[in-house]
């Protein structure tokens, strides 16, 4: 079975459970400043996890591409990968435990979907603690289905406990392993006896519980339930590999850096590692600037994640002896190979190879620059007695110059220097902390904040898009915004910088529009007849769905001033807002402006 029939067959089935199929979305989340990509299938879906009823019911399925890269220096080995898809399923509110169990038991061992050998299977459940007991009840849904006992491992709340913060909604979870030793396992072994050669697939969270505080938990009113497949694990197992990199989810592009590099994958494990890395990120990398929402490389944010990945690649592409430009050449065998589930990289193909290339003739440049900056310290650096290059100078040629830590060792080790790797690990991750932060008002778990500041924060960017478009022109949309406590920004399409004059036309006509205090409402409505009735509809890559459209307006029929596609938090009327005030206008990328404004004041919102 390939992934695309894997994928296929995950919807297939969901659907025939009376799930309805959603889209996957862009990987920038909107609005929530608490992370920098999209990093679970579940990240688009939390506003209705939390409570805000889906247009499309209460059974949903999708695939969703998603971003982590807290363990990058991990990728290079056979199984571990930044860019990823996330198969899903949700109940909201619908069906819990018993159901969400018996689904996922069946999709894989059922002869008419994965017919894995359910041998091959054990489950992990929350072993209990002082806050809640041992969820018994899940353990014995997976012994009605057929799960032995001795397959079934209870596990402490670091493994099957999930949060989404220090407060707010929380429940044990159950994930589902496969055998990945030699033969069939043996009697007794299950993730806590054997956990090498059991490789997760699957994990259902039931979201049971609200934390009122570290020794308080409440039953939820409307339980939920969040699952997780990931494709490319599965997939692998599915057809017997050994490796995800020998699926046809990545040989077709190995194959295109075994032609740039003049190498057979599989000669040489040190040169495999560089060819899994620049796999590994060039997917990673095509899938961001491909986005519906997608950044340019930078030092900040997904930005500098984004340069990351891709000079981290050019790294290893030098030591595989490729001298000259190659990701865009690389980045050709991503898009053919995913064009048809995300068509959003076919139809941004020019504007991916145009950033690669460029980011790659800088980084060229910056190691040019880097090596000039390191011979230039080289006089001072020799009257150190210790005969040791400080951390903090390795990033500061790393950050600064881009100079990667292993050249800076070379050049090092020439002139008879080590280097404090420790001290640059710890300058490293003070520097990435302070890029996830960005803004005060983060860090809440990778959920997105929904309190009544960011509620009115949100509300503003619908006034603020359709000040834009009637002082700019058409050619303005959104390319993304971002939203905290204390300020929102918003990245919209426009060649040139705002004027004085542009940016207080803007700021009056989104103040006329709270001060007139105008109604917002929200209808459901199929996309194409939300689109007819003249909603702007940003960022949605399938159409056929019901979706929310927000109108703000006296009447949304014939008297509206914005009228968005939108599944965000609302105001109910334009006034509880405040006053508004755009504080920056400047360039974020090519071709694209932002934005950053704030409000204060404003009615309270209604309970």
């Amino acid at each position: 079975m390939t992934a695309n029939e894997l994928r296929a067959k995950f919807i297939e089935f969901f659907k025939s459970k009376n799930h309805a199929e959603i889209s996957g979305q862009s990987l920038i989340p909107e609005n929530d400043p608490s992370v920098l990509f999209t990093t679970a299938g579940m990240h688009p879906l939390v506003p209705y996890l939390l409570g805000e009823p889906h247009p499309a019911g209460t059974r949903l399925t999708d695939y969703q591409k998603c971003i982590r890269t807290g363990d990058i220096d991990e990728v290079g080995d056979t199984s571990h990968l930044t860019c990823f898809e996330m198969l899903g399923n949700w109940s909201l509110g619908d069906y819990f435990k018993k159901q969400a169990i018996s689904f996922s038991y069946e999709f894989l061992t059922s002869s008419q979907w994965l017919a894995l050998d359910p041998r091959m299977l054990s489950v992990t459940v929350f072993e209990g603690d002082e806050n809640a007991p041992r969820d018994d009840e899940a353990a014995e849904c997976w012994k009605s289905v057929g799960m032995s006992e001795d397959k079934i491992a209870y596990l402490p709340a670091s493994d099957n406990w999930w949060a989404a913060g220090p407060v707010g909604p929380c429940g044990p979870d159950t994930e589902i392993f496969y055998w990945v030793g030699e033969g069939i396992p043996p009697a007794g072994s299950n993730k806590k006896t054997d956990s090498a050669n059991w490789m997760e697939i699957w994990n259902n969270v039931f979201m049971q519980f609200n934390r009122k505080d570290e020794r308080t938990l409440e039953p939820l009113p409307k339980k939920n339930v969040d699952t997780g497949m990931g494709l490319e694990r599965t997939n692998c197992i599915l057809q017997g590999k050994t490796s995800v990199y020998l699926t046809e989810v990545f040989q077709p592009i190995i194959a295109e850096i075994e032609k740039l590099a003049s190498y057979n994958y599989g000669a040489d494990e040190a040169k495999d590692t560089s060819v899994r890395i620049i796999a590994d990120h060039a997917r990673a990398a095509v899938f961001i600037l491909g986005d519906q929402r997608g950044v340019a490389p930078s030092n900040l944010g997904a930005g500098y994640v984004l340069r990351r990945l891709i000079r981290r690649a050019v790294r290893h592409g030098m030591k595989l002896g490729i001298e000259k430009n190659f990701l865009a050449q690389v980045a050709v065998a991503v898009i053919e190979n995913f064009k048809n589930a995300y068509p959003e990289l076919e139809q941004n193909r020019e504007k991916i190879f145009a950033e690669l290339n460029a980011e790659e003739d800088r980084f060229r440049l910056t190691l040019k620059n880097g090596e000039a900056e390191f011979q230039r310290l080289l006089p001072n650096l020799l009257k150190n007695p210790k005969k040791e290059i400080s951390g903090k100078v390795a990033f500061r040629l790393y950050d600064t110059f881009g100079f990667p830590l292993e050249l800076t060792e070379e050049l090092a080790a020439e002139n008879g220097f080590t280097v404090d790797k420790a001290g640059f690990k710890e300058a490293e991750k003070k520097h990435q902390e302070a890029s996830k932060s960005l803004d005060a008002g983060q860090a809440k778990g990778g959920l997105a904040e929904q309190s009544e500041i960011t509620t009115k924060y949100h509300t503003a960017t619908h006034l603020l898009q359709q000040a834009l478009t009637d002082v700019l022109g058409a050619e303005v949309a959104q390319k993304g915004s971002n939203i905290n406590n204390e300020r929102m920004r918003f990245d919209f399409t426009f060649g040139r910088p705002m004027t004085a004059e542009e940016i207080a036309r803007v700021e009056k006509i989104v103040n006329e529009k709270i001060k007139e205090d105008l109604p917002v409402t929200m209808e459901i409505l199929p996309l194409e007849k939300a689109k007819e009735s003249g909603a702007r509809a940003l960022f949605t890559n399938k159409y056929g769905e019901d979706v929310k459209v927000y109108t703000i307006g006296k009447d949304p029929a014939h008297d509206w001033f914005s009228k968005e596609v939108c599944g965000g938090p609302h105001v109910q009327h334009t006034a509880q807002i405040g006053e508004f005030k755009i504080t920056k206008e400047q360039s974020s990328s090519a071709g694209v402006r932002r934005i950053r404004a704030v409000i204060s004041g404003g009615l309270p919102l209604e309970k």
